[in-house]
């Protein structure tokens, strides 16, 4: 499968996570990464207006990074305790029901290597959407079960009861090979789109378990003229993007 334009495959994963937060309304967006964030900004200046941006501290944002307002820490909760934020997070692993780790790999009581922590995750999962970026997809990262729950998938979510399934949603996954999500009867990663020049058999051949696969496995959009334009000349036009997914 041969790529039909000059579309690169970094321009592809901003599109997929621009997507991510398509017509979310007046909810903060949590990028954490490069890519996200040009994700994140592409949605506000595209179809999703009313998105919020902060600075990573206490300050709303706008398109030109200047400050248009304050966010105390208060109101910073209130909105991520009742599903007002949207973020997406990295992931050290993943499995195929969305629990993430950021922990520390290997047995717990003696783990082969140390991670960031649970930080905030648990929080984050329980009480706001949650998505992922993975700019190097791999069997290392997707799992057939994390060596330790920091982000809350869809099954841990559903044994703890009520509480926990809240506000919990997981809308997408993206890695530099597609997009993923849990649109499923059991809420099993299924794979929802393969970037242009990538197939699904090397999606799946690069997944440490079976994803659900539709009958027929779409491409991941197109972007617009606009959307292209805005990347390339507006929000990043030294192309740092090109350095976390490099051109195939």
């Amino acid at each position: 499968m041969k790529p039909t334009s000059t579309t690169t495959r970094a321009e592809y994963c901003a599109i997929a996570c621009a997507d991510a937060w398509l017509d979310g309304g007046e909810v903060l967006a949590s990028p954490m990464g490069l890519i996200p964030s040009i994700g994140a900004r592409l949605a506000k200046r595209t179809f999703s207006p009313d998105l919020l941006l902060t600075d990573g501290e206490a300050m709303i944002v706008g398109l030109d990074g200047a400050v248009e307002g304050w966010l105390p820490y208060r109101q910073h909760l209130t909105m991520v305790t009742g599903g007002r934020r949207h973020v997406m997070m990295g992931a050290s692993q993943l499995d195929r029901f969305g629990n993430q780790n950021i922990s520390c790999i290997g047995d717990w009581q003696q783990p082969a290597r140390q991670l960031l922590g649970v930080r905030g995750a648990p929080v984050n999962t329980l009480n706001n959407p949650v998505s992922y970026w993975v700019p190097k997809h791999s069997k290392r990262v997707f799992v057939p079960r994390v060596d330790m729950v920091s982000g809350v998938g869809y099954d841990s979510a559903a044994a703890a009861g009520p509480s926990a399934t809240r506000f919990h949603r997981i809308p997408r996954v993206v890695s530099d090979l597609g997009v993923l999500d849990f649109e499923t009867a059991d809420h099993a990663m299924r794979l929802a789109s393969v970037h242009p020049g990538v197939t699904v058999e090397e999606v799946q051949e690069a997944t440490g378990f079976p994803l659900v696969l539709p009958d027929e496995v779409p491409r991941t959009r197109e972007p617009t003229a606009t959307e292209l334009r805005l990347i390339r000349t507006v929000i990043d036009p030294d192309g740092l993007r090109e350095r976390e997914v490099p051109a195939v």
